[in-house]
């Protein structure tokens, strides 16, 4: 009966090398991972805000009917009670906080939904 193959030991010196390139394999995968996982809420919010018609009245970088996404998240930047100031806003509507034109009630989006946008809204990057 022969012996079972066996692979040669490795080469201490190699170690440290190879445990490093693991390492940043892992490292590299798990970054990948949370980029990626950070972006699909973004679009997962964006395709909410679609769906809800906000955006026929705003959009995330410029002016429309409606203020950008991105000038709200500046105005009620650091403002703790905002989140919830806006989820109001989106389902009651209101008047006068960006000029002339109000904002019209939205009653058939969720208080959950609202909070999202919400939340989504005030996270639009600067």
């Amino acid at each position: 009966m022969t012996a079972p193959y066996s692979a040669p030991a490795p080469d201490v010196r190699d170690l440290p090398r190879t445990f490093l390139a693991t390492s940043m394999k892992k490292a590299l995968v798990l970054a990948a991972c949370m980029l990626g996982a950070a972006t699909v809420p973004a679009r997962a919010d964006l395709a909410l805000a679609r769906s809800k018609n906000c955006m026929s009245c705003h959009a995330v970088e410029r002016k429309v009917l409606g203020p950008a996404f991105k000038d709200v998240a500046v105005r009620y930047k650091g403002n703790a009670g905002a989140a919830d100031l806006l989820a109001t806003k989106i389902r009651k509507g209101g008047a006068g906080a960006w000029g002339p034109v109000p904002m019209p009630a939205n009653n058939q989006v969720s208080e959950a939904d609202a909070r999202t946008l919400a939340t989504w809204v005030l996270a639009t990057p600067q």
